[in-house]
């Protein structure tokens, strides 16, 4: 059983295939995160009682099939998990309108909610609040949940909360920022749903989409203790100018939309366990690479800045490998996770944060010789768009010079996405069914 975008096979020779080789490295940091290959050691035994399913992510629907498939058949098993649309797996879809899944799988939009995330939150929260002692809870997180667990606080709407998310998303906030404003304007998130939960034990498993891996972040830690404040939350959203409604900074001001805090007696008992990282995917590419004869540098899995800052940064690493051989020596292949952040100085562009990373990237290189680069998001979507990312070699920017296109235009538009489809240069993946993130190779030949 497998749910997701991997299809590494035969290693391509980079210097005669040097695209097909850093499509590989992609592939193979995917193939990596996929549930399928990463739960299994982590799951408890079954409880006296019941075993709910309680989850929320872009992996959300493939760890629901994962954890189905592999509960034992004799012991109770039911749930509900919320996923982006288009993220379940075919075969688990079949399995739903076959009535054959044990876990039900439903659908919300990211990175803004939507009705069908607030529904679904709402239906999870009440079968939370319907756990005995006897009980198991297994809460399945993954990056994404954020948006798709829509639960506004008291006295806040859905409205409210898709201004304030368009806003933070436009406005260039790390995610920790925007996550913790997110959990404090939450009713479920912020370690709410764990209190929900009691007396029954919760389990949670996580797939890292985040720098640092802090729990706490991902998806804004709907089962973890949280150490951010209302007063935190506040100064986030000032700092950035971001208009609230009087429900919202009144909740934030006074202290009544803050959030159960590390030592309370609700997370008592509780487990938690990583069972996917981006490091963990980083390594998979540098192996692959080793395996094709290059020797591959992880920089960090924890890059943040804007997107074609951070481009330019990792252009300039590329062209001193290639000019002078430092700091490392060719042939090589310089990789790198994280998640950057684009803040929109035009409306009317298209592209996510690879894309424009990439932009970045091709303007910094100026079309250096060998040097051949990838950035991709892992769960198959840049933004909101249809690819995963695109790819950048030497003769990127004379081929849109030919066709009228020009990088820093671009760039200047937000319009990544319509700089790269002409060229031919988009990774277009669908979805892979799991999200730890951004991915970046350079490839210094």
């Amino acid at each position: 059983m497998q749910y997701g975008g991997g299809r590494v096979s035969a290693t391509p020779d980079p210097r005669t295939q040097p695209r097909e080789l850093l499509r590989a490295l992609y592939d193979a940091a995917v193939a990596r995160a996929l549930p399928a290959h990463n739960t299994g050691r982590f799951l408890p035994l079954p409880p006296k009682g019941r075993t709910l399913v309680l989850g929320a992510g872009k992996a959300g629907a493939a760890m629901a099939a994962t954890v189905d498939a592999l509960w034992p058949a004799a012991a109770p098993l039911s749930g509900l998990v919320v996923t982006r649309y288009g993220h379940v797996p075919p075969d688990y879809a079949a399995r739903q309108r076959e009535g054959r899944a044990r876990i039900e799988v439903v659908e919300a939009a990211h990175p803004v909610p939507d009705a069908a995330g607030r529904d679904a939150a709402r239906r999870i929260a009440e079968l939370a609040r319907g756990a005995t002692a006897d009980d198991l809870v297994l809460c399945l997180i993954s990056g994404g949940g954020s948006a798709l667990l829509a639960m506004p606080a008291a006295g806040l709407t859905l409205a409210d909360k898709q201004a304030i998310n368009k806003a933070l998303l436009a406005s260039g906030a790390a995610i920790d920022e925007t996550n913790c404003v997110r959990k404090h304007l939450s009713a479920i998130k912020g370690g709410r749903l764990a209190a929900m939960c009691a007396p029954a034990r919760v389990v949670t498993l996580l797939i890292s989409d985040v720098p640092g891996d802090a729990p706490e972040v991902i998806a804004s830690g709907p089962t973890v203790a949280d150490a951010t404040t209302c007063a935190a939350a506040l100064r986030i959203l000032d700092r950035y100018a971001i208009e609230l409604p009087r429900a919202a900074r009144e909740g934030l001001r006074s202290g009544a939309f803050e959030t159960p805090k590390p030592g309370d007696a609700c997370f008592a008992g509780h487990a938690l366990h990583l069972i996917a990282t981006p490091q963990q995917s980083l390594e998979a590419a540098a192996a692959l690479a080793r395996e094709a004869g290059i020797e591959a540098h992880i920089l960090s899995d924890a890059i943040e800045g804007e997107s074609h800052v951070v481009g330019r940064v990792h252009a300039a690493l590329a062209r001193a490998v290639a000019r002078r051989g430092e700091p490392f020596a060719k042939p090589c292949v310089i990789l790198s996770g994280g998640e950057t952040t684009v803040t929109l100085r035009s409306r009317g562009g298209r592209g996510g944060r690879a894309t424009e990373f990439l932009l970045g990237c091709a303007i910094g290189l100026q079309a250096e010789a060998g040097v051949h680069a990838l950035a991709a998001d892992t769960d198959g979507i840049d933004g909101v768009e249809d690819n995963a990312g695109a790819i950048v070699t030497p003769s990127t920017l004379a081929r849109a010079s030919a066709l009228g296109l020009q990088a820093q235009d671009a760039l200047d538009r937000n319009d990544a996405y319509n700089f790269f489809a002409p060229l031919g240069d988009l990774v277009a993946t669908g979805p892979t069914f799991t999200n730890v993130n951004d991915f970046r190779a350079l490839l210094v030949l």
